[in-house]
């Protein structure tokens, strides 16, 4: 199932959270080979964790961590704005209705479809939250995944080329690609809906858009 958890609330889910940073360092480190730091406890972690981001987690039945994305409103500090300024020729993306998404992590041993539920979950957060984007920084190996997906992003600019190629894109979210990712994630755009409600209630008034 889908949670959504802000970051100042996963103490409280502490089996989540281990899970999630250690296959955050898993992914990151140990089979992308990204220049990322591992903590002691094993956790894969950043600055941008500490401005309490909203998670998208698929939960395992075992109560675990299967896959998840880091979301956080560009009008703070996000990480295309602060580091991959170079890929946008200089522009500064910055609206209320653009959030960056982030540190998009599969555990080793998750279900089919998880890739395509936290898609289809970020779209619930969306329409739910008023959002008309997301904007967000990705390799060339997640081309194929968003392409699989159903859920490709325009891409703004990229550096470098082949494997090595670093992209910004930028995501929305229509009718269309709700049903496109809702199949191939093997589910019912109403058991996303309440999944997104249980954590949200029916309406996020727009004064709760973001709790910082």
């Amino acid at each position: 199932m889908i949670r959504y958890i802000y970051a100042n609330d996963l103490d409280q889910e502490p089996k989540l959270r281990d899970s999630m940073f250690r296959d955050r360092a898993d992914q990151f480190k140990a089979r992308l080979g990204w220049k990322v730091a591992v903590d002691a406890k094993g956790y894969e972690r950043d600055e941008y964790d500490d401005l309490n981001p909203l998670y998208v987690i698929w939960q395992k039945p075992c109560g675990s961590h299967g896959g998840s994305m880091r979301l956080l409103p560009t009008t703070g500090r996000t990480m295309v704005n602060d580091h991959f300024k170079d890929i946008t020729d200089g522009v500064h993306i910055e609206s209320p209705l653009i959030w960056e998404c982030t540190r998009f992590c599969l555990a080793r041993d998750t279900a089919p479809g998880t890739a395509a539920a936290l898609m289809l979950a970020g779209g619930e957060v969306m329409n739910g939250f008023g959002l008309r984007h997301y904007v967000g920084v990705f390799d060339a190996r997640m081309v194929r995944i968003y392409r699989l997906i159903g859920a490709q992003p325009d891409v703004l600019g990229t550096s470098g080329s082949g494997r090595d190629a670093i992209s910004v894109g930028l995501w929305e979210f229509t009718p269309e690609s709700q049903a496109r990712v809702a199949a191939r994630a093997g589910l019912s755009p109403s058991v996303s809906r309440q999944w997104f409600e249980a954590a949200f209630g029916a309406a996020v008034p727009i004064a709760q858009h973001y709790a910082a």
